[in-house]
């Protein structure tokens, strides 16, 4: 039984990210098959505010799953940071007699979901980022076919640096987390991965050291820069002055956030999509849907936001042994 929910509301929020398209399909299809009511809200929580909420049927959702981005676009709300645009918010839900909320997005959304949750409203979280920076769960929609995106890239990249000799200065997204850069950093056989979460960044070792691999014959140096750190233009420019190797900053930015999600991305998505409504079925609200070895569980929001999630020490370690 739907322990009284009868319409499910479901909307993407913050940065898009592949895979989106396979949550909102699972959700719909799922609440559809439990003989629910579906009311699709395009752009987010401003787009909930504005009282932009559609009826979704099973033909809304077909020929999405393998689409990149989001079919209900997402937006970025700051009003919904304020008191008065969270009980907006809820008094919209209630007067569209919606009874059960998924916010597909990273923790700025399920700081939202809180919110209305506080107010009234059944929410349940699916972590959608693909900065794989949210704690409570070994992984984020989005991020295989970012990480993915960013692999290919960066091969194409070295190709043209070994060709000319040159150090190249890679920035990958990843806002304040280093997830990508560290992946990437393994995947591509960087020289050198420069994350947030690490505090011992010296530039000068860096300078230091591809002076040394030059005089050992080496013809091309790759430094993969996270977002976190940024500068990567200033800092090709210094290096360039200081070593007199040609050095060039490539910054791949929103590119990492498009394209046709990996069958990763669409399963993980699929089925967090579908326990995303069995949770509300249930009567469970502010709960993130999760995965953790091997499990797909939830968790509470309040304790997912109070998380901070930490590179793996050995990961990190064994791409510096690898770097050699």
């Amino acid at each position: 039984m739907a322990n009284h929910i009868k319409t499910i509301g479901v909307l993407t929020s913050g940065g898009d990210a592949p895979g989106m398209n396979a949550a909102i399909r699972a959700v719909v299809r799922t609440a559809l098959g439990k003989g629910l009511n579906v009311q699709g809200i395009r752009r987010g929580y401003h787009g909930l505010l504005n009282e932009e909420i559609i009826n979704m049927t099973a033909r809304d959702v077909s020929d999405i799953i393998q689409r990149g981005g989001t079919v209900l676009q997402t937006a970025r709300c700051s009003e919904m940071r304020t008191e008065e645009g969270q009980r907006k918010a809820a008094g919209i839900l209630k007067k569209y007699g919606i009874d059960g909320l998924v916010v597909i997005g990273g923790d700025g959304s399920f700081a939202g979901a809180q919110k209305l949750s506080n107010l009234g409203i059944n929410t349940i979280g699916i972590p959608g980022t693909i900065d794989l920076d949210i704690d409570c769960t070994e992984y984020t929609i989005g991020f295989d076919t970012a990480v993915n995106t960013a692999m290919e890239a960066i091969d194409k990249v070295r190709d043209t640096s070994t060709s000319h000799e040159r150090c190249s200065v890679i920035e990958v997204m990843g806002r304040d987390a280093g997830y990508l850069a560290l992946w990437c950093g393994i995947a591509n056989g960087a020289e050198q991965i420069l994350l947030p979460e690490e505090h011992d960044y010296d530039e000068q070792k860096i300078i230091d050291n591809i002076v040394e691999n030059r005089k050992r014959g080496k013809k091309h140096y790759i430094i993969i820069n996270a977002e976190g750190i940024g500068d990567s233009i200033n800092m090709a420019k210094r290096i360039e002055e200081a070593t007199g190797m040609e050095t060039r900053a490539t910054i791949l930015g929103h590119m990492q956030r498009g394209g046709s999600p990996t069958c990763k991305d669409r399963v993980f998505a699929s089925i967090m999509g579908a326990k995303a409504v069995e949770l509300l079925c249930e009567g469970k609200t502010n709960r993130v849907v999760g995965f953790s070895h091997g499990e797909y569980i939830d968790f509470d929001i309040d304790e997912a936001l109070n998380m901070k999630k930490e590179i793996p020490e050995y990961q990190y370690k064994i791409a510096k042994d690898l770097s050699i």
